[in-house]
């Protein structure tokens, strides 16, 4: 594994921040990590990141101890926190020069890493321009190359697009996979669950400091519910008799639409048509939609705040 977190406790005084937190992570993948506010997410990085020390339990990472071998696992892994670490007033390639000179690189070593870096992340054409000339988009993928400057087998992102825009936000996601490709194994914290979505091989659900449920993104939102059709209508006055026609469907006639749950998707769509056609009733819309990672979220973490994260 490259992240095993087995049992990990945490206190701040009387407050648990992790509660018997237990934690696998494949080499080569992105696990995302969702929560509430307050559910341990970033204590947990700054635990397997050797920034903080746990109370009890297991945390290795790339095959060492964090608290008996931390010199070993910070040479093994970037992070990537919540706010950009970077000199505005440098430009990008200086800034990577810096961080490769920090890390012990050499002058020219250094170099030459910040070049190949500001190459992979598309930023080659403006990497002599001064940092606060950048978009955020472009200040992300900086400091995601910093983070890389070392090469490291693990990866650590806590919220890295916050504050994005949704095409900074698409920049960011576009580095993350190409890292992956490239071998990197990706921890990622996020409150935006579209993003978990998008990139996890695998999510981990957290609440009050320990897991609620782990799977893939499908397998989670199996655990809500079935696929469901839906259906639009034109006319309002055919809202009775399309109900009749359909298996119980939950009817809105604000919207006109009617739902239900289907085992199968294809033969559900297939007869819903049929039998909407042979009565003449038109609609607008005809679709099967699946239970999202925000009705995961709200279903399975019983906190007032998980709609600012669903949000």
């Amino acid at each position: 594994m490259a992240i095993f977190v087995e049992g990990v406790r945490k206190r701040y005084g009387d407050k648990p921040a992790l509660a018997g937190l237990d934690l696998e992570v494949k080499p080569g993948t992105v696990h995302a990590v969702l929560g509430p506010n307050g559910a341990g997410k970033t204590t947990a990085v700054r635990v397997m990141s050797t920034l903080l020390r746990h109370d009890e339990g297991v945390v290795r990472v790339a095959g060492h101890d964090v608290r008996t071998e931390a010199p070993a696992v910070r040479a093994r892994i970037g992070l990537l926190g919540q706010h950009a670490a970077l000199d505005e007033d440098l430009s990008g390639r200086q800034n990577l020069e810096m961080f490769g000179r920090l890390h012990h690189l050499g002058a020219r070593r250094a170099g030459l890493r910040a070049d190949a870096l500001l190459d992979r992340f598309g930023l080659a054409d403006t990497g002599r321009k001064p940092v606060k000339q950048y978009s955020g988009g472009m200040r992300r993928r900086l400091d995601l190359a910093a983070s890389l400057i070392t090469e490291p087998e693990v990866l650590f992102l806590d919220e890295p697009t916050t504050g994005l825009d949704p095409r900074g936000r698409t920049e960011v996601w576009s580095a993350v996979r190409s890292l992956v490709g490239g071998g990197t194994t990706v921890l990622l914290t996020t409150q935006y669950l579209e993003e978990a979505d998008q990139l996890a091989d695998r999510i981990t659900l957290i609440d009050a400091g320990r897991v609620a449920a782990e799977g893939t993104a499908d397998e989670l939102k199996a655990r809500v519910g079935a696929d469901r059709i839906v259906v639009v209508l034109r006319d309002a006055a055919r809202l009775g008799q399309a109900a009749a026609l359909l298996p119980d469907p939950a009817v809105d006639p604000d919207t006109l639409t009617l739902s239900f749950p289907v085992a199968d998707r294809m033969a559900g769509l297939s007869l819903t048509l049929r039998a909407l056609e042979g009565a003449d009733i038109e609609a607008l819309d005809l679709a099967v939609r699946r239970p999202t990672l925000d009705e995961v979220f709200l279903h399975l973490t019983d906190r007032k705040d998980a709609t600012e994260v669903a949000a």
